[in-house]
């Protein structure tokens, strides 16, 4: 601190020290020069700027090259704002105006050295998350999928293993793990990398169009077909077909996937020549298809053709440790997409995303970090940019761990029961309109129609029947 008036220099001082701040005072530029020339090392230089010997601009520009580090506040009494506006153009944080409030200059000061530890903060950030990309091209990657974790290692060497076999593949897992991302990862690990790779969600379309989808139709066959058309299977011939979310077909497609999958032909929709087809199937399911297949609503020849390798994709509040090598890959990606310079995750807000349970997975963990991207108006993501449900997400392992009752659990009984819940409460939220709802629990319009009509949702309680809808008119909900 520098200032050539002893009163207000042991005044400033006086203050400072009570701030807690480590303070050196000089009583002219000159001398606190020489201070700087020895080699000490000073977060904030505050300085008057008309002194004797050599001027408060002149210091400032000394420090500036010896110290680039350095914040320097200049003070000036002559109420004129061209001095300190020169100031600030030669690399000052700020000026404060003679006769000044001491609170005020607590308040610049404090200001000024949180700024300095937040630009300290990001710069390790950025070398921290440099790091963290180098580790994650050398060690955690392979092709689109990051993983550090134990479980998603083995994958990988899975993945190594059965890429150039061509055995039919079985991916399950919770929704938003990526699923589809192993399929790609093995196509393009495969000696079958330079033929297509076609993928399609089986509970996405009703039977007739995923039939004409994957098998292809011929003119006329039916309303609309205007022309002979190929199928999936066809247009992935020497390549790879991935049928996600196989547990939604229905018994009379199972059959027809079966026998393709036996003879390796098809057979187009309103046709009556056969196909061969060479290709790899990859499939995935977010259902129990051993249970289904218990209770008659899965063939079991399908299952077990379909099964040969089974890769059992963890949910991410099983590997919490590949959370920051996710998060960065994500930022990565929508820094550049979004076009916006937000370099890092600050610490704070990746402990928020690695307390958190990530009900919807790798999905939503993606979706979180496209949201704080876009909302972060500084150089590194802060807890504020998070949503609210993460910021007050219960940890893993807090409040919300399963505790089981001494007498035991009929679990199956639990679970529909959840289910049922939650699908009342969708509906309710979304003014009864299944495809909205279904949406929002991650479900697919056939497995959401399917367990609406089970648990008889449109006649609960006695009271008036609720009207669902699945094109977005108006239904109502009672309770």
């Amino acid at each position: 601190m520098v200032e050539d008036e002893k009163s207000m220099r042991d005044l400033l001082a006086m203050m400072l020290r009570k701030e807690n701040y480590e303070v050196q005072a000089a009583e002219s530029a000159i001398l606190a020069r020489d201070i700087l020339a020895k080699g000490e090392r000073f977060d904030i230089l505050i300085s008057d700027i008309s002194m004797p010997g050599m001027t408060g601009l002149e210091l400032l520009n000394y420090a500036k090259k010896k110290s680039p580090d350095t914040e320097v506040l200049m003070m000036t009494a002559y109420g004129t704002k061209d001095t300190a506006i020169e100031a600030l153009n030669n690399g000052a944080a700020w000026y404060v105006e003679k006769p000044f409030d001491l609170e005020e200059m607590k308040m610049v000061v404090k200001r000024t050295l949180d700024r300095k530890a937040l630009v300290h903060e990001n710069a390790n950030l950025k070398v921290q998350n440099k790091d963290l990309r180098e580790e994650i091209k050398g060690k955690f990657k392979f092709g689109d999928l990051v993983g550090r974790s134990i479980k998603m290692r083995d994958i990988f060497q899975l993945i190594k293993r059965v890429a150039n076999t061509n055995s039919t593949i079985m991916i399950s897992g919770e929704s938003g793990t990526g699923k589809e991302l192993i399929a790609r990862a093995i196509h393009h690990n495969s000696s079958r990398a330079g033929a297509p790779f076609v993928s399609i969600n089986c509970g996405a379309l009703p039977d007739e169009l995923l039939e004409s989808e994957l098998f292809g139709h011929m003119k006329g066959s039916f309303t609309g077909a205007a022309g002979t058309k190929k199928g999936l299977f066809e247009v992935a011939d020497a390549g790879t077909i991935f049928l996600d979310e196989i547990g939604e077909t229905s018994p009379a497609m199972q059959i027809k996937l079966l026998r393709v999958l036996q003879e390796r032909k098809i057979r187009k929709v309103g046709g009556t020549e056969e196909t061969a087809v060479d290709v790899r199937v990859i499939t995935a399911t977010n259902q129990d298809l051993e249970q289904m297949v218990q209770d008659k609503t899965f063939r079991e020849d399908l299952f077990y053709r379909i099964n040969v390798i089974p890769i059992k994709m963890p949910a991410l509040r099983e590997k919490p440790e590949d959370i920051p090598a996710l998060a960065e890959q994500f930022l990565e990606k929508y820094r550049v997409l979004i076009e916006k310079p937000v370099e890092a995750i600050s610490k704070e807000a990746m402990e928020f995303l690695e307390a958190y349970s990530w009900p919807g997975n790798v999905r939503q963990l993606e979706n979180v970090i496209e949201r704080a991207v876009a909302l972060e108006a500084g150089p590194a993501i802060i807890p504020d940019s998070l949503p609210p449900e993460v910021r007050s997400g219960v940890s893993r392992g807090g409040d919300d761990s399963v505790r089981l009752p001494d007498g035991g659990v009929d679990l199956d009984r639990h679970l529909e029961e959840l289910r049922r819940k939650y699908m009342v409460e969708a509906m309710e939220r979304v003014g009864g309109v299944q495809t909205k709802a279904a949406e929002m629990l991650g479900m697919t319009f056939r497995s959401f129609r399917y367990f609406a009509k089970k648990y008889d949702l449109t006649g609960r309680d006695g009271g008036s029947a609720p009207t669902f809808s699945s094109d977005g008119d108006s239904g109502t909900v009672a309770r």
